[in-house]
């Protein structure tokens, strides 16, 4: 794997296995035995983790886990660290080697690089410009941004003062970042005047007096032009203006030094009932869990083919947490390759070739994206061979839903009919799962593993994941509950003003007390170490006789909505819905599952004389729209006599799901706890119906 003009290719896992055996004495037959390892001696895991990225802080840590507790262990006591200090460790070197930062283009075509000393230079700007509005440690700062380097600026000024940084979508509408924002606090805003998407240009500014107005913490307005470079807002000041600045203070700035467990950002996953929970994450677990998401990605200075470099892209919205993942690359020195706009085109001519050649015009390495985006280009017959160059591409990623099999076949064929190296000719597909719940992977791969279509690799280093039976025992070559038996440093720090950590116990603590379950290298988990961390997907490990390291999602086992890569509460979206005249009541379910399309229905209920025509439908989709995201519009409506319910009057979207994805009645409720089991029937037909169709 290696071309005329570079050095021999050696994967960063073996690298890392090469300073293990050197400086530890550690040698590890395969990656099963060292993936045992890492979950089992979690001191020495981490502690070789911290060392080999040779992370540094003023003060030493006096343990690795301090405290061993799940929730609420406690990583590298004494330490401390800052996020943007680990980026902005590479801002010479990077920069000596010729390297960007960031690399941006936008649906209009418009090009910008920013260099590493510009990346110092204008967070820097911006940190001191957030610090003289009264910004403190803790204080937070929100961000309606998509994604553009003025994005990842933004985040490296907020990290640099201890702010806690949280971002929105702008496709998101006023009511769905309201729900979020306000649970925070925010004292600065920092917001674009507005955004292009599919070809039409959407003013936000409307969107931005209203979250002034019901906001009330907001004690500055920071407006970054996109749209219009004139646009000016009363009381705000322009980010242009800001980061412009570049006198001895700038220059002199520094990153604070902040506690490990310092909160870094806000980030937000829905559950299927309340608002959405606001999880908070720290400086050094993301960090550290980065720089083991950077080993499986394979991310690095050795691909150097000239002096480009590695050029990494993982097309996301800034409300993904693929977005944080985007921008975690340059931990690592990588230059990051981002695209602002739609990967499918305009909506009056769609075009899957645009990612693709975006792709080739840029030299990207490395291309992630959603499930659905490689999905659609075959839908779309999408010739890789009429779209530019590509022959820097080393790999491809995936995540957000499970890429079926078909769909990777499909790309592995192109690349091996365009392939320029050996490496293209067997395309490296790296099928990741894992969660905004903790910023990190469960499961992954890496280069030097078999690959098979429709698998994932391996369990991820540190990630202590098995599948569970009904009856909490570890299975292999069955379908399970997703778990993790062991704390991960980026598992929250706590939901935001979630008193007692309710809301975080429910979440993942719940099915499984204290005491539950066994650790991965033997031995009961008594009480004191807490709980099993359950994560709401369905895994199997191994094939189906339960041979090898293959893992495989087949979708969510709650009633979370996740719609190409971005989770949505379906209470967003009965709010959204519900607040029609027309419609009395709803649900919803998303039909994800391995190897098929994603469908998702949406069940209403209407008012007496009301009929579901298209101009209803029509009302529907747009209060989707506007209010919650275009990504969460539904793929059919259909009206229902009633929302089958339980005795306490919640709403069955899960056993409805496990109905139309093919289970018997008997199997997937129990009637009796049902106060209305009448209306079972209707979906019973519909799903003859579909599975007939």
């Amino acid at each position: 794997m290696e071309t005329n003009n570079t050095p021999p290719y050696v994967p960063r896992m073996r690298l890392y296995q090469d300073w293990l055996r050197a400086e530890r004495g550690l040698a590890f037959a395969d990656y099963p035995a060292l993936w045992r390892w890492s979950v089992t001696e979690l001191d020495a895991f981490w502690q070789s983790i911290w060392d080999y990225h040779a992370l540094a802080s003023p003060t030493p840590h006096r343990a690795v886990l301090g405290r061993y507790r799940m929730p609420g262990a406690e990583w590298f006591p004494g330490a401390q660290v800052n996020y943007a200090r680990q980026v902005l460790r590479h801002v010479d070197a990077a920069h000596g080697a010729g390297l960007a930062a960031v690399i941006s283009e936008d649906e209009k075509g418009r090009v910008r690089e920013l260099s590493w000393p510009e990346l110092k230079r204008q967070s820097a700007a911006l940190a001191l410009h957030l610090q003289a509005q009264g910004v403190q440690p803790g204080d937070r700062v929100a961000a309606y941004l998509p994604n553009m380097p003025e994005t990842m600026v933004a985040f490296l000024a907020c990290a640099s003062i201890g702010a806690v940084w949280s971002v929105c979508a702008p496709d998101m509408g006023t009511s769905a970042v309201l729900d979020r924002l306000r649970q925070i606090e925010p004292k600065v805003l920092i917001a674009v005047d507005g955004v292009t998407w599919a070809g039409v240009d959407m003013d936000r500014t409307p969107v931005l007096a209203e979250l002034r107005a019901e906001l009330p913490s907001l004690r500055h307005l920071l407006l970054v032009n996109n749209l219009d470079a004139a646009k000016t807002i009363a009381g705000s000041a322009r980010y242009t203006d800001v980061v412009a600045r570049n006198d001895a203070e700038v220059a002199a700035f520094e990153p604070l030094w902040l506690p490990f467990d310092h909160p870094l950002w806000i980030v937000y996953s829905s559950g299927t009932t309340g608002l959405p929970k606001p999880i908070v994450h720290s400086h050094g677990g993301i960090v550290l869990v980065a720089m083991v998401t950077g080993l499986h990605m394979d991310l690095g200075a050795s691909y150097a083919a000239n002096s480009l470099g590695e050029r990494f892209c993982w097309y996301s919205s800034t409300g993904w947490v693929m977005w944080n993942c985007q921008v975690a690359g340059l931990l690592s020195g990588t230059t990051c390759v981002i695209f602002d706009g739609s990967p499918g085109g305009p909506r009056q001519a769609p075009d899957w070739g645009t990612l693709w050649r975006f792709a080739a015009r840029h030299r990207v390495t490395f291309l992630g994206s959603g499930a659905a985006f490689f999905a659609g280009c075959m839908k779309a017959g999408v010739d890789l061979a009429r779209c530019g160059d590509l022959s820097r591409i080393r790999a491809l990623g995936s995540t957000g839903s499970p890429l079926s099999a078909e769909v990777q076949e499909w790309g592995s064929a192109q690349f091996a009919a365009i392939a320029a190296t050996p490496a293209q000719e067997d395309i490296w597909w790296l099928n990741i799962s894992g969660g905004t719940d903790f910023a990190g992977g469960f499961i992954a791969g890496t280069p030097e593993l078999p690959q098979r279509a429709g698998l994932m690799q391996c369990r991820m280093l540190g990630a202590a994941v098995e599948a569970w039976n009904e009856a909490g025992a570890p299975v292999t070559g069955q379908v399970g509950e997703l778990v993790c038996t062991q704390p991960i440093p980026s598992m929250p720090l706590a939901f935001w003003n979630d008193p007692g950590n309710a809301r975080y116990l429910a979440s993942y603590f719940e099915m499984y007390p204290p005491g539950h379950g066994r650790r991965p290298g033997g031995g009961d988990l008594g009480p004191e170490a807490g709980s099993v961390w359950r994560h709401g997907d369905w895994l199997r490990i191994g094939d189906e006789e339960g041979r090898g390291e293959w893992c495989v999602i087949y979708g969510r086992s709650d009633a979370t909505i996740n719609r190409h890569g971005l989770r949505m509460g379906t209470s967003e979206i009965y709010s959204a819905v519900e607040a029609l005249p027309e419609v009395l009541d709803s649900m919803v379910v998303d039909l994800e599952y391995l190897g098929r399309e994603s469908f998702m229905p949406l069940f209403v209920v209407l008012r007496a004389g009301a009929v579901l025509d298209d101009a209803l439908r029509g009302r529907i989709n747009t209060a989707i729209r506007q209010r919650l995201s275009p990504r969460f519009v539904p793929d059919a409506i259909e009206q229902v006599p009633e929302v089958p319910r339980t005795l306490s009057g919640k709403k069955q979207e899960l056993p409805i799901k496990k109905l139309l994805l093919g289970q018997p009645l008997a199997r997937v409720v129990n009637q009796e706890a049902m106060a209305n089991p009448g209306c079972l029937a209707w979906y019973v037909d519909y799903a003859e119906r579909r599975s007939a169709s």
